[in-house]
């Protein structure tokens, strides 16, 4: 896995945690709590869970629940984010790239704005000048939509970008959408196969066409 890489794109589109924000901890530990409150296997439920959007990991495991059962557990887990910002760091490499890209960019990430821009603050990053959070888009990941509306709100088409991604459906999502995506961290399965991959973001460059 190389340890920099020196990319040429119109656009940026970068996921957020596990991309660019360092949650992990934070998140397992409150769908950890998830699984024993409703007798959830977290084995199977926690890995399935990254990248997605939270009533979407709700509604899978619960499929008994109706919309206003779906939708109370949706607000206190996210009430319980909220307020468990502290612990949250950024990717390595992260901020550097983000103060120094060249080109328009853009995070597209399964968490609500209010959670998304607390935990960018909290990480040290610069706020992202187009977010797509989970709460203002019909389809989450895998579906293509974020990554659709992140570049076309930035006016470039999605072919034109380069994503980042270290989950699943998040990959899904993006290759998707038309986009070139590289992988964050040590992701492995079929959609990684030929895709250019790095431990974390340090040493990667951005630069637009010449």
């Amino acid at each position: 896995m190389p340890a920099v890489l020196d990319l040429t794109a119109s656009a940026a589109l970068f996921d957020m945690d596990g991309t660019l924000v360092d949650s992990t901890a934070v998140v397992e530990a409150l769908w950890r709590d998830f699984c024993r409150e409703h007798d959830v296997d977290e084995t199977v439920l926690v890995p399935w869970s990254h990248g997605r959007r939270t009533p979407d990991t709700v509604r899978h495991f619960l499929p008994g629940a109706s919309n206003s059962e779906v939708a109370a557990i949706v607000e206190g887990l996210e009430a319980r984010e909220q307020g468990t910002i502290t612990g949250i760091v950024e990717i390595p490499g992260a901020r550097v790239l983000l103060e120094s890209i060249e080109v328009p960019w853009a995070v597209v990430t399964s968490a609500p704005r209010e959670l998304a821009v607390r935990r960018m603050a909290e990480a040290g990053l610069p706020a992202a000048p187009v977010l797509v959070p989970a709460d203002e888009i019909e389809h989450g990941k895998p579906h293509p939509d974020g990554y659709l509306r992140a570049a076309e709100r930035l006016g470039i088409p999605a072919r034109a970008c380069v994503a980042f991604e270290d989950a699943e459906p998040g990959l899904r999502s993006a290759l998707d959408s038309g986009a070139r995506v590289v992988v964050v961290g040590h992701l492995e399965s079929p959609l990684t196969a030929g895709l250019d991959r790095v431990p974390d973001l340090t040493g990667v460059t951005l630069r637009g066409p010449h």
